[in-house]
């Protein structure tokens, strides 16, 4: 046997064994991120804090149209108004669009706070559904396909195990959810129209 010829052969070995290596250890993905929005709980939770930040989002929508508005009047008075009352009329603008700017920054802040806080204590209970799961179906690893960190450049759809997990989940956390939030949007919070340019 040549040297190439036993080069080739231990080759070929080495990836048998690599193969087989490989297919004893199941590995599974899962999109955690979608994975807890679609249980029913978190469902309800986005619903919860959609409804509870909506006071909130139209305060926010009312400032600013209130500043939409000045802005309007400012343009009208154009070169017929007296250069005090255009005056007065700007440092309203700037001061109500410095106002609105905080108060959107804020509530985004909070909306975001809070959010966190449901996406954490539902991942720590899916992380519990996906340990059982895997174990019960002699996974090895479960790779979260969700973070653009994890290093998965390709995987098969039969190894997804989200929809499982998902109705594993809702199957042991039985509750009367609200209607299905499809997605949970943060409270509008335009940004601060520009104030008009001193002349």
């Amino acid at each position: 046997m040549s040297f190439i010829e036993k080069n080739f052969l231990a080759g070929a070995v080495l990836f048998s064994l690599a193969t087989s290596a490989f297919a004893q250890n199941k590995v599974g993905t899962i999109n955690i991120q979608q994975a807890i929005v679609s249980t029913k709980d978190g469902q309800k939770a986005a619903a919860e804090l959609q409804t509870r930040f909506e006071p909130r989002r139209k305060e926010i929508e009312k400032a600013n149209a209130g500043v939409q508005a000045l802005q309007e009047q400012y343009k009208k008075l154009g070169t017929v108004g007296s250069e005090d009352a255009k005056r007065k009329l700007q440092s309203d603008i700037e001061m109500k669009s410095k106002s609105l700017q905080r108060d959107s920054e804020d509530a985004q802040a909070e909306f975001d706070q809070e959010q966190q806080k449901v996406l954490n204590e539902l991942g720590g209970r899916i992380m519990q559904v996906i340990n059982k799961y895997a174990t019960d179906n002699g996974f090895s690893m479960i790779l979260d396909i969700s973070s653009p960190q994890t290093p998965v450049i390709w995987a098969s759809n039969t190894l997804d195990i989200t929809n499982e997990v998902i109705k594993l989940y809702d199957a042991n956390a039985p509750s009367t959810m609200a209607p299905p939030a499809t997605k949970t949007a943060a409270p509008a919070a335009p940004k601060a129209p520009a104030a008009p340019v001193k002349k």
